[in-house]
């Protein structure tokens, strides 16, 4: 079977998505046990983007080594191509997580996750006036919403009516998620012509360089390493890495629309995961109401379209 017909079967999708999303989940708490182990204040953003970094660095080195070891062209790029990903790499990955480490440090991270599942909207807007075979429809729009509110239940809380909003909290938030979605795209655009595996490590290193250099540039730091702490930058590392390798792939051979919309599974995940290792009570009904409203708006999103009427 060709890698486009299995990357675009449904089953597939549904299932690779999925995981995408479950390890993304799974980074919040992973991230926030990661700050602990390496000392890292709440307020110190510049060593948030030195943990950054090294995370995208590495997951970038670890997915060029296997497509070197794949014997995929990972050297063969031509000037052009290699501009493309370096600009991948700095929006994408860089630019994106410096609006959101900066606006989480403004607002709430209730607020914050809701602004960024606003990132779905602006994929499916964007794809509606750059590919014709992804429009936007009426089931597109009620599974966008559905699935929104989906992520407002899972952040359900007395924050969430107060309705103060600032350009560096929640602002840069949307920022961040307006660039990841235009990013997405324009990714999409390059995995036509470059390896998928290939372009996602060059974009993860390039982009987690940025991050890197910037973190020390404005005095970050990382210590604190032992075991526990090693070994869980590498999860991060393999998850990064792994994920964002399989949403490309399944970006290059699939809609937009299709895709974008299973990142409301991710504050879902995000929030049970959070609460499992942060020991915290998980089995709460708002948590089940959001998962079945988060899938209810995928199913809407990724439903076959109805075949138009033939004209008379």
């Amino acid at each position: 079977m060709k890698s486009s017909a299995f990357f675009s079967d449904r089953k597939v999708v549904f299932f690779l998505a999925t995981v995408c999303c479950l390890l993304w989940g799974s980074a919040y708490p992973a991230i926030k046990n990661g700050y602990a182990l390496f000392n890292i204040a709440p307020a110190d953003i510049a060593s948030k983007l030195v943990f950054a970094g090294w995370r995208f660095v590495l997951a970038g080195m670890v997915l060029l080594v296997v497509a070197a070891l794949s014997r995929k062209p990972v050297l063969i790029l031509n000037r052009h191509q290699f501009a493309q990903v370096t600009l991948l790499g700095l929006t994408q990955t860089s630019l994106q997580y410096v609006f959101f480490y900066i606006g989480l440090a403004y607002a709430t991270g209730v607020k914050s996750s809701i602004m960024n599942a606003t990132g779905t909207f602006f994929s499916v807007l964007l794809a509606h006036f750059i590919y014709r075979n992804d429009r936007l429809s009426f089931n597109k729009a009620l599974g966008c919403i559905v699935g929104f509110v989906g992520v407002l239940v899972v952040n359900f809380s007395e924050g969430l009516l107060s309705f103060d909003f600032t350009l560096l909290g929640e602002g840069f938030v949307v920022i961040a998620a307006f660039v990841l979605s235009a990013a997405s795209i324009y990714g999409k655009k390059v995995s036509q012509a470059i390896d998928s595996v290939v372009l996602t490590g060059w974009q993860l290193a390039i982009g987690g360089l940025a991050l890197l250099l910037a973190g020390l540039a404005a005095g970050g730091s990382l210590s604190g390493f032992s075991v526990a702490a090693t070994l869980l930058m590498v999860y991060l590392v393999l998850l990064s890495s792994a994920a964002f390798a399989l949403w490309t792939i399944l970006l290059k051979y699939n809609r937009v629309s299709m895709i974008t919309a299973f990142n409301f599974m991710i504050p879902v995940f995000g929030t049970a995961l959070s609460a499992l290792f942060l020991d915290e009570s998980f089995l709460a009904w708002k948590n089940a109401a959001a998962l079945l409203l988060v899938c209810v708006g995928i199913w809407l999103v990724t439903r076959a379209e109805p075949p138009a009427a033939p004209r008379p």
